[in-house]
């Protein structure tokens, strides 16, 4: 029996209120098996449906009543037929009971399984919860809920409620009878290991059942150390994880049909030869490993590896407190895990709590520095937030996150709007159209279930790979298919929304002139998409050039223009920017130096006129005002006066205080420099 197997059973409302969510159920639930036959292939399910005309379970043949129950499909070991069932759920007639339903799940699980894989027997109600449930025979409905609950802890069963509504407007009975069946649903959370959730649409529903059992593993056992004299000792386990696709291993069909025992692997096996004789293959104890330094590859044995490497001891320390709003939200690195205290520890559940509130009541938060295994290569320092419960059943618990260290901030630097030329400056009406862009795009608008809510939204990417693995299952020809309308919602904007506020849409278009900006190149990966199969020579010649455009790194003679304004927009480093201009200047200077007759003057012009254009973009005024001073000067000290003249006829000036604000020069002083000496006196 597999370590991990779940026994699982589906109860489906199919009464006529439910007729309409319908297909997004059957979905969602192809999916479920769908990823067990990938991940859980020895998971067993089975499916049952309420609300129909006729009445199929053994327990309205052995005691009677249960009626308009329906097992469509016994508890087995997921395959693809049990897709095909879940695909064609019938649509019932009558008004659906939840409570007997979950009665006949109970006891499919029971005469299932008996007393084995407990802990991992669960249920999952997917109903509205909008008909009356029927008075038991004995005691009251509350009565009848306990006992199904303490029946459900005795057995290790788990129930999962799903629990779908619209917008819909309903009557006052309506609502009473909806307020019940809530309140008897939440019982169950109380008395037994259970979860409800609401959702209001299709897309939240394909998110809301969880398809995959994942066993949570300690990264870490042991003492939280506060100091030297004061431990807690705490388990840490991952709070949440990125879904990836499945390992996909290569599959060989070399081997007959015929063959039961083959096992279709494919083995690579690589071999290492010498560059002096490439006949020679070298033995693994004649390898030795090189790193790259510089143009130089270093060989590090083995042995030398071993001995500088860093080991530090497994802990978890304190190193510090801090005010809450120290620590940024997007200063969070990889996944989150949680710290509880160790399970049964009664003073470790208590120092736990006790720390977690007091933080809580200070607004602070810890530092750490966590080693979460022996030997382990590299140290990690996070931050510690408390986690307090508001349920008597929950321990109080800490969320870690991973801090990034100096090597991992990436500063990116932008221009502030603010430092832009007046022309350039939004008005009050654009800056208005703006804002109430902004506040359309708002996904949790009042009165309305949040959109696209991260615990109920599923990666659409993922649920498409999934969809058409199913299909390719059974028919390998099978195209991929279209994405579904549940999740366009996800990767498209809500038509709805868009409908909506189409005034606010209309108004920002009005107040925002578009421009195509004639410098944007297309990136090798679109330029590949484009091209034609048949078109291979045009495009290998266009791919360099595309290439060399983005990795260029200094001037050349042929086009300096470009090559300035491709390092200039750069954002990887703020160091591209002083480089740009920089380069820029020698290249200006040794096109007029190495002049003859003015035949430089045209391109050192152009060189000149992006400098000044790159200065005012980047807010660099005294970096071109200066600049432009010194070639003046650098002209009339080597007789270069005529390309000052030049420059003159052409109304090349300097940047002024309308174009940027850190510019010390006036409006009126703009020509100034050019100005013949008898003049100005």
């Amino acid at each position: 029996m597999a370590r991990n197997k779940e026994g699982l059973v589906l109860l489906i409302d199919v009464s006529p209120s439910m007729h309409s969510v319908l297909p997004e159920i059957q979905k969602v639930c192809s999916l479920l098996i769908q990823k067990k036959l990938v991940y859980s292939k020895y998971d067993e399910v089975g499916v049952v449906v309420f609300g129909t005309e006729d009445t199929k379970n053994d327990l309205t043949k052995e005691v009677g009543g249960y009626e308009h129950i329906t097992v469509l499909q016994p508890i087995k070991v997921v395959d693809g037929d049990l897709v095909d069932v879940v695909q064609q759920l019938p649509r019932g007639t009558v008004p659906g009971d939840f409570m007997d339903a979950i009665v006949v799940g109970i006891d499919l699980l029971i005469k299932k399984f008996q007393e084995t894989i407990k802990g991992k027997k669960r249920i999952c109600l997917i109903t509205n919860a909008m008909y009356r449930i029927k008075d038991p025979y004995e005691g009251t409905k509350e009565d009848q809920v306990y006992t199904l609950a303490e029946q459900m802890a005795l057995h290790g069963m788990k129930l999962d409620c799903i629990i779908y509504r619209g917008n819909e407007k309903r009557d006052p009975h309506e609502n009473n009878v909806i307020e019940e069946n809530d309140m008897l649903l939440s019982i169950f959370s109380k008395k037994t290991e259970a979860k409800a959730v609401h959702v209001e649409s299709s897309t939240s529903l394909l998110g809301a059942l969880r398809t995959r059992n994942v066993t949570p593993v300690t990264t870490y056992r042991g003492d939280l150390e506060i100091s030297s004299t004061f431990k807690i000792k705490v388990w840490v386990y991952k709070k949440t994880a990125e879904e990836r696709f499945p390992t996909l291993k290569k599959y060989s069909d070399k081997a007959p049909s015929t063959d039961k025992f083959a096992t279709h692997e494919i083995k690579l096996d690589y071999e290492y030869k010498s560059v002096q004789d490439p006949s020679k293959v070298v033995p693994p104890e004649q390898r030795i490993k090189g790193y790259r330094y510089g143009p130089q590859v270093i060989p590090i044995s083995s042995a030398e590896l071993e001995a500088v490497k860093f080991r530090p001891e497994k802990s978890v320390k304190l190193l510090g407190f801090t005010n809450a709003s120290n620590i940024m939200r997007h200063y969070y690195m990889k996944d989150v895990n949680i710290f509880i205290a160790d399970p049964g520890n009664k003073k470790a559940t208590i120092a736990v709590s006790a720390l977690a509130r007091a933080m809580k009541e200070m607004n602070k938060v810890a530092i750490l520095r966590c080693v979460w295994r022996q030997g382990q290569a590299n140290v990690v320092i996070g931050v510690l937030t408390p986690n307090v419960s508001d349920k008597d059943n929950i321990a109080d618990s800490f969320y870690f996150n991973v801090l990034p260290f100096a090597e991992d901030v990436r500063e990116f630097q932008f221009p502030s709007f603010s430092n832009l030329p007046a022309s350039l400056q939004l008005n009050a009406e654009q800056q208005e159209a703006a804002d109430k862009l902004v506040m359309m795009l708002d996904l949790a608008l009042a009165g309305k279930e949040e959109s696209l809510r991260p615990e109920f939204t599923p990666n659409p990417v993922l649920e498409r790979f999934y969809h058409h693995l199913e299909l390719k299952s059974k028919h390998p020809d099978a195209a991929v298919p279209p994405l579904d309308e549940s999740l366009k919602r996800i990767t498209e904007p809500d038509p709805e929304v868009t409908s909506k506020n189409k005034l606010v849409i209309d108004e920002f278009r009005r107040h925002f002139e578009l421009k195509e900006n004639p410098k944007l190149k297309k990136s090798t990966r679109r330029l590949l998409r484009d091209k034609t199969s048949g078109s291979y020579e045009n495009q290998s010649t266009d791919l360099v050039a595309s290439t060399s455009e983005v990795k260029i790194e200094t001037f050349g003679d042929l086009n300096p223009v470009s090559d300035f304004e491709a390092i200039i927009s750069r954002r990887d480093s703020p160091e591209w920017v002083s480089k740009a201009i920089f380069g820029m200047k020698n290249k200006i200077l040794d096109l007029v130096e190495n002049s003859f007759e003015g035949d430089n003057y045209p391109k050192a012009l152009e060189c000149l006129i992006a400098l000044r254009r790159g200065c005012v973009i980047e807010q660099e005024p005294k970096q071109f005002n200066n600049f432009l001073s010194h070639i003046y000067r650098f002209c009339q000290e080597t007789n270069l006066l005529n390309f000052c003249e030049f420059l003159a006829s052409k109304d090349v000036t300097f940047i002024t205080k309308s174009e940027a604000e850190d510019s010390e020069i006036e409006e009126q002083d703009a020509r100034s420099l050019f100005v013949k000496p008898e003049l100005k006196s």
